[in-house]
């Protein structure tokens, strides 16, 4: 009975839904926003940048390319010059492979479509590289305009 409601209600506010064979809503999607749980990034936030949820020969488990960051900015004051105003408004970003077991994705969505599509390398160490610095310039210009304040605060538990 519940599963025949459910396909009656069908998908809330125009968002479409992808069901795995066995019914389940696939929900880790590029963009969702989620907290990490293991390893040294626990208590992190990061969005998903690229998802497989079948996985892979290399790695047969569901897992993602996440893009979090590691260093939040600090607060900012009215009193503060402008070059320490810039010095507390840097963060550092962070690349990494995570199994979906070690992530717990929030309600929250950040819109990366375009300005992550594509320009995420982590196999070789320069194109990592290049891609931390291109996470760092996209996440700073969401900083800077003000856009998703709740993923640029420091999570405290």
């Amino acid at each position: 009975f519940r599963s025949v409601c459910a396909n009656l209600r069908g998908p809330s506010r125009g968002t479409e839904v992808f069901r795995t064979p066995f019914g389940m809503v696939k929900f880790l999607k590029a963009g969702r926003v989620v907290i990490m749980l293991q390893g040294r990034m626990a208590g992190k936030k990061a969005v998903i940048v690229q998802n497989s949820d079948s996985g892979n020969k290399e790695r047969p488990y569901g897992h993602c390319v996440v893009a979090g960051i590691e260093k939040y900015p600090k607060k900012i004051v009215r009193r503060m010059s402008k070059s320490k105003v810039a010095r507390k408004s840097n963060l550092k970003p962070f690349i990494k492979v995570v199994n979906h077991k070690h992530i717990m994705p929030t309600r929250y969505n950040m819109d990366m479509g375009a300005e992550f599509k594509g320009k995420i390398s982590i196999t070789d160490p320069t194109k990592r590289a290049a891609s931390k610095r291109n996470v760092k310039a996209v996440f700073q210009q969401r900083f800077n305009a003000a856009k998703n304040k709740w993923f640029f605060q420091k999570l405290r538990f």
